[in-house]
């Protein structure tokens, strides 16, 4: 009687080396994936902050147009005086660095200039009534020194002005944020709302 032959067991498994080569190819998989995601966690966290600055910045020039547009009076600063008497006469210039103007509201006296920073750079600057000025930009912005505002037809009909008054704010300069610098260019035009009659 002939011997049956024996077939090899048909279950197998892994052999160590294979689950090695299995596991390691699916970290190396897995770090470039947490790589990439954190590399673009980081992009969005850096792109929300820059808006974050723009937005505020976007926010102060539409405080200044609001105002000013409800303000009359207007004195364009190019003398570098940001308080003071001389501040209530009207005048207009093409290169201020501020401007000045009483408030429809209360009859307050309001500026914003163009100012040095206490990092040395120039920023937007308010003062209400006489108040000690506060800084209004963020610190990571840096405004060019080059005068940003000009005002035309700030004087009375009465010296012969026909002109309603209209002020044009222009800025320039850079975000600073986490080593990258981001150039930015603004400018808004206001007319003064109420009739000039002064």
């Amino acid at each position: 009687m002939a011997k049956a032959k024996t077939s090899p067991s048909s279950t197998s498994g892994f052999t160590i080396i294979e689950t090695m080569i299995s596991v390691s190819l699916f970290i190396i998989i897995v770090m470039a994936g947490m790589g990439a995601l954190l590399n673009a966690n980081l992009l969005h966290q850096k792109s929300q902050d820059m808006h974050s600055i723009l937005d505020n910045l976007s926010f102060i020039m539409d405080d200044m147009s609001r105002n000013l547009r409800e303000g009359y009076g207007y004195h364009c600063i190019n003398d570098g005086v940001t308080s003071g008497g001389t501040l209530k006469d009207t005048r207009s210039c093409l290169n201020g660095t501020g401007v000045s103007f009483n408030s429809l509201l209360d009859n307050s006296q309001w500026v914003y200039y163009m100012g040095i920073k206490p990092d040395g750079k120039y920023g937007i600057f308010k003062s209400v009534g006489g108040v000690p000025p506060y800084q209004l930009t963020p610190d990571e912005i840096d405004i060019n020194s080059a005068p940003g505002f000009s005002v035309l037809g700030a004087e009375a009909f009465s010296q012969g002005n026909l002109q309603q008054p209209f002020v044009t704010i222009r800025l320039e300069g850079k975000i600073t944020y986490k080593g990258v610098d981001t150039p930015f260019s603004l400018q808004t035009s206001v007319s003064q709302r109420a009739i000039d009659n002064l």
